[in-house]
C-alpha cells in the first residue's frame, strides 16, 4: 500500500462529519486518564456495545490496553476547549473539567450531550490503532446540541444558525475550494474577491445555497472559517470553506492563492484571511477566525486521537 499518500488518505477519511469525544478510564495507578476521539460508534443494542480506536502510538495506549473499562463522553456545542485539551500533552487534563466516577468507575464529564460508561467487552488489533469494544453499563443523555467535526475543523450548527438567525447587515461569501485552487471573482473595479451575497429575510443558509448555486460549479455548503465584523462598512462578515466536486464557473475562475493572486484582492480583510488559508491548507492544519476587520484570534483546530 505505499502508492497512497498517508496525508490524502487522512483528509478523505476526515470528510466524514463525525461527532467529538473524550473517551475516559484509570490507569493503574488509579489516576484518570483520557484523550480526545472522533472514532466512536454504536455497534449493538444487545448486547449493548460501543467501540472507539486508541493510536498504539499514543502516551495512553498502555493504561487502556490494560483498562477493564472505559467511558465515552459525547461532547456538546460548547465543550470545544475540553476537546482540545483532552487532545493535547497536557499536565493536568482533569482539571479543566467538572467530573465524577462514572456507575461503573470510568471518569464522566458534566454538561455533555451523552456518556457511556462501559467494561471492555473486546480488544481487536487493527493496524497502527486498538479497537476497543465496551459493553455500556450505564448512560446518560442530555439535550445539549453535539459537537460535530468534519475536514479538519469543528462543526456546531445549533450556535451557527442562532447566531445566523440574529445577524443583521450580513455578508455571507464562498470560499469554494478545488483540487486546491479557490473561485475568485472580479469584484466589479478590476480586482478579486470571493462570491459574496447580502443574506436576506430567508437567512444565511438559503443565501449560500443561492450563491453556490449561481455560482455555476458543483459544491456543497460547508463550515464557517471565518467570522468578522466590517466595523466601518457596519456590516458583519462570514465566510463558508465550501468543496467543489465539478462543472464550470460562471465568473470567474479557480485559482492558486499566490503573492501575485494576493496582491489582486482589493478588500484588505478578506486578502489576510486568504493569506491564512493558504498557509494553513499548506500545513494540513486549520483554524477559525474570530474579531473585526483589523484584528482578531485564529482558534487552533485539534485533530485525532492523542
Amino acid at each position: 500500500m505505499t502508492d497512497i499518500d498517508p496525508r490524502a488518505l487522512r483528509n478523505a477519511f476526515g470528510s466524514f462529519m463525525t461527532g467529538v469525544t473524550v473517551v475516559t478510564a484509570h490507569d493503574t495507578k488509579g489516576a484518570p486518564i483520557g484523550f480526545t476521539a472522533n472514532s466512536f460508534t454504536s455497534v449493538s443494542l444487545d448486547p449493548p456495545l460501543v467501540l472507539v480506536c486508541i493510536a498504539t502510538s499514543s502516551g495512553n495506549y498502555d493504561a487502556f490496553s490494560a483498562a477493564s473499562g472505559f467511558a465515552v463522553n459525547i461532547l456538546s456545542e460548547g465543550q470545544k476547549d475540553v476537546s482540545n485539551t483532552f487532545a493535547r500533552p497536557v499536565d493536568d487534563r482533569f482539571a479543566a473539567v467538572d467530573w465524577k466516577a462514572g456507575p461503573h468507575g470510568a471518569p464522566v464529564f458534566q454538561g455533555v450531550s451523552a456518556w457511556f460508561d462501559c467494561s471492555m467487552f473486546k480488544q481487536v488489533d487493527a493496524g497502527d490503532h486498538l479497537i476497543m469494544i465496551g459493553k455500556v453499563e450505564a448512560f446518560e443523555h442530555n439535550a445539549h446540541p453535539g459537537l460535530g467535526y468534519a475536514s479538519g475543523a469543528y462543526v456546531t450548527p445549533a450556535a451557527e444558525a442562532e447566531a445566523l438567525s440574529n445577524a443583521a447587515n450580513l455578508t455571507v461569501s464562498a470560499l469554494i475550494e478545488q483540487d486546491g485552487k479557490i473561485l475568485l471573482v472580479d469584484d466589479g473595479q478590476g480586482q478579486l474577491t470571493l462570491p459574496d451575497i447580502k443574506v436576506g429575510k430567508k437567512g444565511a443558509s438559503v443565501a449560500l445555497s443561492r450563491l453556490i448555486e449561481t455560482s455555476g460549479v458543483l459544491a456543497e455548503p460547508g463550515f464557517i472559517y471565518s467570522v468578522y465584523e466590517d466595523e466601518a462598512r457596519e456590516n458583519q462578515h462570514i465566510s463558508f470553506h465550501c468543496l467543489s466536486h465539478g462543472g464550470t464557473p460562471a465568473s470567474g475562475a479557480f485559482t492558486e492563492l499566490t503573492t501575485s493572486t494576493l496582491m489582486d484582492v482589493a478588500d484588505p480583510a478578506m486578502r489576510i484571511m486568504l493569506e491564512r488559508f493558504a498557509a494553513e491548507s499548506r500545513m494540513g492544519n486549520f483554524g477559525v477566525y474570530f474579531g473585526n476587520q483589523i484584528s482578531g484570534k485564529v482558534r487552533p483546530i485539534a485533530s485525532g486521537s492523542t
